[in-house]
């Protein structure tokens, strides 16, 4: 039952068309595909953040991964329609959500459900592969709505349903996103060691990259353990992306020792181009802004 609803998910997923209001970006060119990703997007009360990234992504061909707190205060069925329907909605054919903390505060989050034709609650995570990548998504939110998702500790149902993804597809590059970081020096929120089962999990199993949001600032880490070691032969390499558009906010005075750029200056959007063994990173900032931030890795 459970790969017949992930599959009528990703099938939902593919075949809806979305509140377009202009053409989706042209595909990449070549054979590595693309990703754009952001989290803590739209507001109907502060627009212009989401709508200036939005027309990044109308600039921009590949896939979105969209990660968590999409529509806030609330992620009602209206907030879904009229705060992020109308900016990054334009782009719902391409792309992929996970959904954050706001997402929950509408009960069995069905604002998120609705809008994106989701299956049950306890089944909001997910994976596909894209050209030599396995990509994974997963809800965050386990460890605040246990009765309704069966928690993200060792042995619950995400928890096992990763571990057996991950084992299905020993990919040689691996991604996951999901909202809450387990590392973040944001001042709002931080780190948050309630994912460490599920880093755990996925550093056994050799994942290269997490993608996050929560903190509304964008940051890069080194690749690590899941106990914050730097590890350049098995570590992943986590980026916090909470700029689609929401309010910025600032730093931890604090500097962990694995973080390697900070910066609260622009909304922006992470664009990561996907090789058979790497790949490279650049923020993309919304226009009149100068910050970026570019690189390239490795996987394991």
């Amino acid at each position: 039952m459970r790969n017949f609803l992930l599959v009528m998910f990703l099938a939902a997923t593919a075949a809806i068309t979305g509140l377009a209001q202009t053409p989706a970006a042209a595909a990449p060119v070549g054979n590595d595909p693309v990703i754009l990703a952001a989290g803590d997007i739209a507001r109907c009360s502060e627009m212009k953040g989401p709508e200036a990234v939005a027309k990044l992504l109308d600039a921009n061909p590949g896939t979105i991964l969209a990660l968590g707190d999409l529509a806030y205060p609330d992620g009602t069925d209206e907030q879904f329609a009229n705060c992020y329907g109308k900016t990054w909605g334009r782009h719902k054919d391409r792309t992929k959500p996970a959904p954050g903390n706001h997402e929950w505060h509408t009960k069995d989050a069905a604002g998120y459900a609705h809008y994106w034709n989701a299956p049950t609650p306890d089944r909001y995570w997910y994976s596909f592969d894209l050209g030599a990548w396995h990509i994974v998504a997963l809800d965050s939110d386990c460890f605040e709505k246990q009765k309704e998702t069966g928690g993200c500790e060792k042995g619950s149902p995400e928890e096992a349903w990763l571990r057996a993804d991950l084992a299905a597809h020993p990919a040689k590059c691996t991604l996951a996103y999901f909202h809450h970081p387990r590392f973040s020096t944001g001042d709002e929120h931080g780190d948050n060691v309630k994912m460490t089962p599920l880093w755990e999990t996925m550093y056994a199993a050799g994942v290269d990259v997490i993608l996050n949001g929560h903190d509304h600032d964008y940051e890069r880490f080194a690749p690590q353990s899941p106990a914050g070691k730097a590890d350049t032969e098995r570590g992943i390499r986590e980026f916090v992306v909470g700029t689609g558009g929401a309010n910025l906010r600032g730093f931890q005075a604090t500097h962990s020792a694995t973080s390697e750029v900070r910066s609260v200056e622009a909304h922006g959007v992470l664009k990561l181009t996907l090789h058979a063994d790497s790949y490279d990173w650049e923020f993309l900032p919304e226009a009149g802004k100068t910050f970026t931030d570019k690189g390239k890795g490795s996987c394991h």
